[in-house]
């Protein structure tokens, strides 16, 4: 306030109710408790949890062991495994059949549990078609439907100016590697190609390197190396999208595949 014409600082807080300042430390005295608190939760050891404002998905309702669960027809939380489930240690422990190694080293023969017979040449080109002819091709020269489209992309200039072909399985790098290593091939993927262990059950990728295997040998193979092969049927398969279906005479194998064994070129 103004004293003959000098402000006195000291003389206006003098007039200052005693009320108000009381309450003003009650106030500050407040405004502290919170932050006191939050830095006790946050630094003192306790058994509690510590202040969780933002959940997320650290705590979400679950069942716990043992514990009943209404959804179920038993009632029971706890399921049982589910059929064809293989722990950790059972699929470590045959590294032949999960991994296609022994010792370390990539195997040069089958597993003791896949016997490599007609069935399974079969189910391995089932699976071929599937999985690798896409890219790799029917007779495995790498000229799949998914590379022809991707040189048509190429030319007309919407899809890029790269595209790396597919390997052809008829390479002598790929002719001489084990089945073990083919295995692991599929199983992990190579370079632009990615696995398929999580699509393709085990005895499958097996399979599908015995059909592999057989394009191989079906390609360099003459027929009279072949003990017996004058008396193998004869099966043929459409390769051409293009050509007539067979006649009914020719029995319709356009999705059978010649025999490997009895050797000849697709």
């Amino acid at each position: 306030m103004r004293h003959e014409g000098h402000f006195d600082p000291v003389a206006m807080l003098k007039r200052v109710p005693k009320f108000f300042w009381a309450g003003a430390a009650v106030i500050v005295c407040f405004g502290m408790v919170p932050p006191a608190v939050i830095f006790y939760m946050r630094t003192a050891p306790k058994r509690q949890p510590r202040i969780h404002l933002i959940q997320n998905m650290d705590n979400q309702p679950k069942f716990k062991a043992q514990q009943t669960n209404e959804l179920f027809r038993d009632n029971r939380a706890m399921r049982p495994p589910v059929a064809g489930t293989v722990s950790r240690d059972a699929m470590t422990g045959d590294t032949h059949l999960w991994l296609g190694t022994v010792d370390g080293a990539f195997a040069s023969t089958y597993p003791a549990s896949i016997t490599v017979d007609r069935a399974l040449m079969d189910r391995g080109r089932e699976r071929y078609d599937i999985y690798c002819l896409p890219c790799h091709g029917v007779t495995g020269d790498g000229q799949g439907p998914v590379h022809k489209r991707a040189m048509q992309l190429m030319e007309n200039g919407t899809n890029g100016t790269a595209w790396v072909q597919p390997r052809s399985i008829h390479e002598d790098a790929v002719v001489e590697q084990s089945p073990g290593r083919i295995f692991h091939t599929i199983s992990n993927g190579l370079n632009n190609m990615a696995g398929y262990a999580s699509q393709i059950p085990v005895e499958d990728r097996w399979a599908i390197v015995a059909w592999v295997e057989a394009l191989q040998v079906s390609r360099n193979a003459p027929p009279e190396e072949v003990p017996g092969n004058e008396h193998f049927p004869e099966v043929r398969r459409q390769l051409d999208e293009e050509a007539a279906a067979p006649s009914p005479a020719e029995g319709g194998h356009d999705h059978a595949s010649h025999d490997p064994a009895a050797g000849g070129g697709h």
